[in-house]
Protein backbone atom coordinates (compact mmCIF):
# COMPACT_ATOMS: atom_id res chain seq x y z
CA UNK A 1 0.00 0.00 0.00
CA UNK A 2 1.04 3.56 -0.70
CA UNK A 3 -0.76 6.12 1.46
CA UNK A 4 -1.06 9.60 -0.08
CA UNK A 5 -1.47 12.03 2.81
CA UNK A 6 -2.52 15.64 2.39
CA UNK A 7 -0.80 17.99 4.86
CA UNK A 8 -2.66 19.58 7.77
CA UNK A 9 -4.08 23.09 8.06
CA UNK A 10 -1.63 25.92 7.40
CA UNK A 11 -1.20 29.15 9.35
CA UNK A 12 -2.39 31.61 6.71
CA UNK A 13 -4.02 34.66 8.32
CA UNK A 14 -3.92 36.68 5.10
CA UNK A 15 -5.81 34.00 3.18
CA UNK A 16 -3.42 33.92 0.21
CA UNK A 17 -2.84 31.03 -2.13
CA UNK A 18 0.59 30.06 -0.83
CA UNK A 19 1.45 27.43 -3.43
CA UNK A 20 5.19 26.74 -3.36
CA UNK A 21 6.10 29.81 -1.32
CA UNK A 22 8.44 29.06 1.61
CA UNK A 23 7.66 29.76 5.25
CA UNK A 24 4.07 28.54 5.49
CA UNK A 25 3.93 26.33 8.55
CA UNK A 26 1.13 24.29 10.08
CA UNK A 27 -1.37 26.06 12.31
CA UNK A 28 -2.12 24.78 15.79
CA UNK A 29 -5.02 22.80 14.32
CA UNK A 30 -2.72 21.55 11.56
CA UNK A 31 -0.25 20.22 14.10
CA UNK A 32 -3.08 18.41 15.86
CA UNK A 33 -4.18 16.94 12.53
CA UNK A 34 -0.62 15.75 11.88
CA UNK A 35 -0.57 14.06 15.28
CA UNK A 36 -3.84 12.32 14.39
CA UNK A 37 -2.37 11.01 11.14
CA UNK A 38 0.66 9.83 13.07
CA UNK A 39 -1.51 7.87 15.51
CA UNK A 40 -3.67 6.34 12.79
CA UNK A 41 -0.89 5.27 10.44
CA UNK A 42 1.56 4.57 13.25
CA UNK A 43 -0.50 1.72 14.67
CA UNK A 44 -1.52 -1.44 12.83
CA UNK A 45 0.33 -0.57 9.63
CA UNK A 46 3.54 -2.00 8.20
CA UNK A 47 5.07 1.30 7.09
CA UNK A 48 8.73 1.18 6.07
CA UNK A 49 9.10 4.44 4.13
CA UNK A 50 7.95 8.03 4.70
CA UNK A 51 8.56 10.63 2.00
CA UNK A 52 7.25 14.21 1.92
CA UNK A 53 7.12 17.19 -0.36
CA UNK A 54 9.99 19.61 0.38
CA UNK A 55 7.52 22.29 1.52
CA UNK A 56 7.43 23.02 5.26
CA UNK A 57 3.78 22.10 5.80
CA UNK A 58 4.30 18.63 4.32
CA UNK A 59 7.48 18.02 6.31
CA UNK A 60 5.72 19.06 9.53
CA UNK A 61 2.78 16.76 8.76
CA UNK A 62 5.12 13.80 8.25
CA UNK A 63 7.10 14.44 11.44
CA UNK A 64 4.79 12.88 14.10
CA UNK A 65 4.47 9.64 12.14
CA UNK A 66 8.21 9.50 11.50
CA UNK A 67 8.94 10.06 15.19
CA UNK A 68 6.46 7.39 16.23
CA UNK A 69 7.96 4.80 13.85
CA UNK A 70 11.59 5.87 14.17
CA UNK A 71 11.90 6.45 10.43
CA UNK A 72 13.55 9.32 8.54
CA UNK A 73 11.48 11.59 6.33
CA UNK A 74 12.69 11.54 2.76
CA UNK A 75 12.14 14.46 0.38
CA UNK A 76 10.80 14.12 -3.16
CA UNK A 77 10.42 17.16 -5.42
CA UNK A 78 8.01 15.16 -7.60
CA UNK A 79 5.25 15.37 -4.97
CA UNK A 80 5.51 19.14 -4.43
CA UNK A 81 2.50 21.44 -4.79
CA UNK A 82 1.37 22.33 -8.31
CA UNK A 83 2.82 25.46 -9.86
CA UNK A 84 0.24 28.28 -9.91
CA UNK A 85 0.42 31.84 -11.28
CA UNK A 86 -1.92 33.09 -8.53
CA UNK A 87 0.66 32.16 -5.90
CA UNK A 88 0.97 34.79 -3.16
CA UNK A 89 -2.39 36.42 -3.98
CA UNK A 90 -5.87 36.27 -2.60
CA UNK A 91 -7.88 34.54 -5.31
CA UNK A 92 -11.62 34.91 -4.68
CA UNK A 93 -13.78 37.47 -2.91
CA UNK A 94 -13.40 41.26 -2.77
CA UNK A 95 -9.93 42.29 -3.87
CA UNK A 96 -9.19 38.78 -5.14
CA UNK A 97 -7.14 38.11 -8.26
CA UNK A 98 -10.14 36.67 -10.11
CA UNK A 99 -11.65 40.18 -10.20
CA UNK A 100 -8.45 41.81 -11.47
CA UNK A 101 -8.46 42.24 -15.29
CA UNK A 102 -4.70 41.71 -15.48
CA UNK A 103 -5.24 38.04 -14.58
CA UNK A 104 -8.12 37.34 -16.96
CA UNK A 105 -5.91 36.28 -19.92
CA UNK A 106 -4.58 33.32 -17.91
CA UNK A 107 -8.10 32.04 -17.17
CA UNK A 108 -8.85 31.12 -20.78
CA UNK A 109 -8.49 27.34 -20.52
CA UNK A 110 -9.68 25.68 -17.29
CA UNK A 111 -9.19 22.24 -18.86
CA UNK A 112 -5.39 22.56 -18.91
CA UNK A 113 -5.43 24.68 -16.61
CA UNK A 114 -4.02 27.82 -18.25
CA UNK A 115 -3.10 29.43 -14.89
CA UNK A 116 -0.77 26.71 -13.68
CA UNK A 117 0.90 23.35 -14.12
CA UNK A 118 -1.04 21.06 -16.49
CA UNK A 119 -3.06 18.36 -14.76
CA UNK A 120 -1.45 15.60 -16.82
CA UNK A 121 2.03 16.78 -15.83
CA UNK A 122 1.02 16.69 -12.16
CA UNK A 123 -0.38 13.17 -12.57
CA UNK A 124 2.73 11.88 -14.32
CA UNK A 125 5.19 13.15 -11.71
CA UNK A 126 3.03 11.87 -8.86
CA UNK A 127 2.57 8.45 -10.45
CA UNK A 128 6.33 8.24 -10.92
CA UNK A 129 6.81 8.93 -7.21
CA UNK A 130 4.17 6.35 -6.27
CA UNK A 131 5.84 3.58 -8.28
CA UNK A 132 9.31 4.53 -7.05
CA UNK A 133 8.02 4.28 -3.48
CA UNK A 134 6.17 1.05 -4.25
CA UNK A 135 9.43 -0.48 -5.43
CA UNK A 136 11.26 0.59 -2.26
CA UNK A 137 8.51 -0.67 0.06
CA UNK A 138 7.54 -3.80 -1.85
CA UNK A 139 5.54 -6.14 0.40
CA UNK A 140 5.06 -3.40 3.00
CA UNK A 141 3.45 0.05 3.22
CA UNK A 142 4.73 3.53 2.43
CA UNK A 143 3.57 7.11 2.98
CA UNK A 144 3.84 10.10 0.64
CA UNK A 145 2.87 13.45 2.19
CA UNK A 146 1.80 15.87 -0.52
CA UNK A 147 -0.84 18.49 -1.32
CA UNK A 148 -4.50 18.64 -2.28
CA UNK A 149 -4.30 19.05 -6.05
CA UNK A 150 -1.46 16.54 -6.63
CA UNK A 151 -3.16 13.91 -4.46
CA UNK A 152 -6.60 14.39 -5.98
CA UNK A 153 -5.25 14.54 -9.54
CA UNK A 154 -3.44 11.25 -8.93
CA UNK A 155 -6.64 9.65 -7.72
CA UNK A 156 -8.63 10.85 -10.74
CA UNK A 157 -5.89 9.64 -13.10
CA UNK A 158 -5.81 6.18 -11.53
CA UNK A 159 -9.60 5.94 -11.55
CA UNK A 160 -9.65 6.77 -15.27
CA UNK A 161 -11.60 9.99 -14.79
CA UNK A 162 -11.00 13.24 -16.66
CA UNK A 163 -8.45 15.37 -14.87
CA UNK A 164 -10.14 18.75 -15.06
CA UNK A 165 -12.75 19.17 -12.36
CA UNK A 166 -14.55 21.58 -10.03
CA UNK A 167 -12.10 22.39 -7.16
CA UNK A 168 -15.07 22.91 -4.82
CA UNK A 169 -15.94 19.21 -5.12
CA UNK A 170 -12.54 17.65 -4.43
CA UNK A 171 -12.62 14.75 -1.98
CA UNK A 172 -9.29 15.50 -0.33
CA UNK A 173 -9.69 17.06 3.10
CA UNK A 174 -6.85 18.39 5.20
CA UNK A 175 -4.78 15.51 6.66
CA UNK A 176 -6.83 13.01 4.66
CA UNK A 177 -5.39 9.67 3.53
CA UNK A 178 -5.86 8.30 0.03
CA UNK A 179 -4.57 4.72 0.20
CA UNK A 180 -3.53 2.95 -3.00
CA UNK A 181 -3.78 -0.82 -2.60
CA UNK A 182 -1.53 -2.83 -4.93
CA UNK A 183 -1.12 -6.48 -5.76
CA UNK A 184 2.41 -6.55 -7.10
CA UNK A 185 2.43 -3.50 -9.37
CA UNK A 186 -1.28 -3.73 -10.20
CA UNK A 187 -3.59 -1.25 -8.48
CA UNK A 188 -6.50 -3.15 -6.91
CA UNK A 189 -8.29 -0.53 -4.82
CA UNK A 190 -8.30 3.08 -3.64
CA UNK A 191 -9.48 3.75 -0.09
CA UNK A 192 -10.13 7.29 1.13
CA UNK A 193 -10.33 8.29 4.80
CA UNK A 194 -10.48 11.46 6.88
CA UNK A 195 -8.97 10.64 10.29
CA UNK A 196 -8.86 14.34 11.22
CA UNK A 197 -12.37 15.08 9.93
CA UNK A 198 -13.68 16.78 6.83
CA UNK A 199 -12.64 20.24 5.64
CA UNK A 200 -13.82 22.67 2.98
CA UNK A 201 -12.20 21.62 -0.34
CA UNK A 202 -12.21 25.22 -1.57
CA UNK A 203 -10.16 26.48 1.37
CA UNK A 204 -7.41 28.87 0.24
CA UNK A 205 -4.06 27.21 -0.20
CA UNK A 206 -3.40 23.55 -0.83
Amino acid sequence: MVHLVRHGEVHNPEGVLYGRLPGFRLSELGRSQAETVGRVLGSGHDIVSIVASPLQRAQETAAPLAERLGLPVGIDEDIIEADNRFEGNKVGGPGGALRDPQYWPILLNPLRPSWGEPYLQIAHRMIGAVYSTLDVARGHEAVLVSHQLPVYTTRRFLEGRRLWHDPRKRQCSLASITSLVFEGTTLRDIVYSEPAGASDPSQTGA
